[in-house]
């Protein structure tokens, strides 16, 4: 955990303060909207979420435990909710226009700067999209890890999960993605000497990105 934060007032305290809030926004807004870069590629989904992340913690300022992880971490936790809703409500909307019904409106810099932000963040969509396969417990051990940078503790915490949990899902989703890795292996690296083969896997398969397979075989901080 980050010791400057034990040292600034926490979410219940800003919530009880306008400038304490606008202090903690400041100080995590931008982590926040990494987050959420790495889940959305639209600006203005973007903005939206992170607004929601924020005003979200007005409810849920008396979850935070310091021992649990750092503020970071918790506020993933409900970052992934909110974006996980987000994502249930697309897909019980039926018409697409509704999507953007109600948002405000974002100035041209406020667009640029997100999309810079979208740009920078594709690598960690790109991996999120490697651990599609995963059973959905595991893959959220393995984004909030891998992609998202929390130790074991901190994502078991904003998981809502026991350690011990997060860590028997943190290694079966290891060896699925070795496993993954190791069966797509000879495709990927054919033998030079050999005939051209027919591709083995079907049209549109993704292989593991290469960025998650030093995670998969590697450990995590606890």
């Amino acid at each position: 955990m980050d010791g400057a934060e034990r040292l600034r007032s926490g979410p219940a305290a800003a919530v009880r303060d306008p400038r304490l809030f606008e202090e903690f926004y400041r100080r995590h807004v931008d982590a926040v909207m990494r987050f959420v870069a790495r889940r959305v590629d639209d600006p203005h989904t973007a903005a939206d979420l992170t607004a929601e992340i924020f005003l979200a913690v007005l409810d849920s300022a008396h979850s935070y435990r310091p021992r649990l992880g750092s503020e970071t971490a918790w506020l993933y936790g409900i970052a992934r909710n909110v974006v996980s809703s987000e994502r249930r409500r697309v897909a019980r909307e039926a018409e697409r226009d509704l999507r953007f019904s109600g948002r405000r409106l974002l100035e041209a810099d406020d667009i640029a700067r997100i999309e810079d932000r979208l740009d920078a963040e594709s690598p960690g969509r790109r991996a999120l999209a490697a651990l599609a396969s995963l059973p959905e417990g595991e893959k959220a051990v393995m984004e909030m890890i891998a992609v998202d940078q929390l130790t074991v503790t901190e994502a078991a915490a904003a998981l809502g999960i026991r350690q011990v949990t997060a860590r028997v899902r943190l290694h079966r989703a290891r060896k699925a993605l070795r496993e993954e890795a190791d069966v797509k292996a000879p495709e990927n690296d054919p033998d030079p000497a050999a005939p051209p083969a027919r591709p083995v896997s079907p049209p549109g398969a993704r292989s593991p990105d290469p960025s998650l397979l030093h995670v998969a075989r590697g450990g995590a901080r606890a």
